[in-house]
């Protein structure tokens, strides 16, 4: 019996990982990492249900930790295959996975030093090195290029337009006599109409369309199944925020996700700087792996959106504009701590689980003057939803940090499409696939998705379950 098998992303919105089993292979799509609750994180350290020298092959959709950051630990449990995906997903993994082995090195060795971990002593889930092997078995394979893992497994990627380099996977099998087509659409990008929407988009703007028919199994993501965007233009809100945390003589912190989300808000601050709608500040971008993020972003023009080539033709590469600049040494992170201006500090993790933005928070989270700004999904149980909810404090490297500065979000930077712009992508099918499983959200999400969906297209649809078994028909 040739089956999926929901290995990750069921029940939670992280730790993407759907295992196709024909009976001849045995692949991967996709490989993340589990993030947020405790629960859940706690199955990083868990093997694969099927052995990891087992799986022939990985499919990767795109570079976001829960969709890749679980691969330098499979190859750690003996994984000796190849990982395909666009050649920009790889150029991004080259500066996210050895990121991830470093913080899960410096995060063990602190839990060593402080004596704070009930494991004696604490290991990094992999290392930088770990990272660094694993990305030489990488193979790129560019957008609507059929490849063949066998004569009975061919696979392609169209594009997703979440994040630079991101794609679904369409794949064709041969099983006992007949084709049987699966998509996966990992996270999708959103379906846009007017312009005040998501300003800054750097990519391209919309999914593409997936040819429907004689589709056997469409497995897609449903991470803001139970919302809408806001259809309000974001600039005048951010553009507010920032000017009366300015005049208040604080600093305005933005945890943001190193790849997209970064280079969007920056692409943003530029331009209202120049229209006079904020004030001329200093902007920091505190996050090595970001700085490396624009350096592919501008590598890969093929993938702009108008508004990013009209935004470059006309002030030039980012990294070289006046008054922004790019910490890539720890010196120059740590010498902000003095600094008392008003100033924006953009730096990752998005979630606040790690990285550079845990030390400004530190220092600046106890100061009504500053504010953080949220501009990304905080999933829950991550320090990112604490503080974002509310909560009188936080604990940031075994501290209890009062947050008495502002708090701040702004919905319409997400680039996953919500409930509407799904609906809409699902209507570009000719024909409904024979069924349809969701993934990668939150119970209510994928709950209230389905609904949404059975109601007004009468699809079969099913919500997918941790570990569950579903049979290629």
């Amino acid at each position: 019996m040739a089956y999926i098998q929901f290995l990750g992303a069921a029940g939670t919105v992280t730790g993407s990982k759907h295992l196709i089993n024909t009976g001849d292979l045995q692949v991967l799509v996709d490989c993340g990492l589990f993030q947020g609750k405790k629960e859940w994180r706690e199955r990083n350290w868990q093997d694969t249900p099927v052995m990891a020298r087992e799986i022939d092959a990985v499919i990767l959709t795109h570079a976001h930790l829960d969709h890749c950051g679980w691969i330098p630990r499979l190859y750690k449990e003996g994984y000796k295959g190849k990982v395909y995906a666009t050649p920009s997903t790889i150029d991004l993994c080259g500066v996210v996975l050895p990121d991830s082995g470093h913080l899960q090195e410096e995060e063990a060795d602190f839990h060593n030093r402080q004596k704070s971990s009930k494991h004696l002593p604490a290991l990094p889930l992999y290392t930088l090195e770990d990272a660094q092997d694993c990305l030489k078995n990488f193979v790129p394979v560019a957008f609507h290029t059929p490849t063949k893992l066998s004569e009975k497994f061919t696979f392609e990627f169209v594009h997703a337009a979440h994040i630079l380099g991101s794609g679904m996977v369409e794949i064709t099998l041969q099983l006992n006599g007949g084709a049987r087509k699966l998509v996966f659409t990992g996270d999708i990008g959103r379906v846009l109409h007017l312009n005040g929407e998501a300003p800054g988009r750097v990519v391209r703007t919309g999914p593409e369309t997936v040819d429907g028919a004689d589709t056997n199994v469409l497995v897609m993501e449903s991470t803001y199944g139970n919302r809408e965007h806001p259809k309000t233009d974001a600039r005048p809100e951010l553009a507010r925020v920032i000017r009366e945390t300015v005049n208040r003589g604080g600093t305005v912190i933005v945890p943001a996700f190193a790849v997209e989300r970064t280079q969007k808000l920056l692409f943003m601050l530029k331009q209202q700087m120049e229209e006079g709608t904020i004030p001329r500040v200093p902007v920091h971008t505190d996050s090595p792996m970001a700085i490396k993020a624009i350096e592919i972003f501008l590598k890969h023009t093929e993938e702009y959106s108008d508004e990013t080539k009209a935004l470059i033709a006309k002030f030039g590469s980012p990294l070289k504009w006046p008054n922004f600049f790019f910490d890539t040494t720890p010196d120059q992170s740590k010498k902000m701590n003095s600094m008392v201006y008003p100033m924006i500090i953009v730096s990752s993790s998005g979630m606040v689980t790690g990285g550079r933005v845990l030390h400004h928070l530190m220092h600046r989270l106890p100061d009504p003057k500053n504010t953080v700004l949220f501009i990304g999904f905080q999933a829950p149980g991550t320090r990112g939803a604490i503080i974002k909810s509310g909560a009188p404090s936080v604990r940031i490297f075994n501290q209890d940090v009062q947050i008495r500065a502002q708090i701040a979000a702004i919905e319409q930077f997400s680039d996953h499409a919500d409930t509407p712009e799904l609906l809409e992508w699902l209507h570009t099918f000719g024909k409904p696939p024979r069924v349809t499983y969701l993934v990668h959200g939150e119970p209510s999400a994928s709950a209230l998705l389905k609904d949404a969906i059975t109601n007004e297209m009468r699809w079969n649809v099913a919500v997918a379950e941790w570990m569950q078994k579903v049979e290629i028909e």
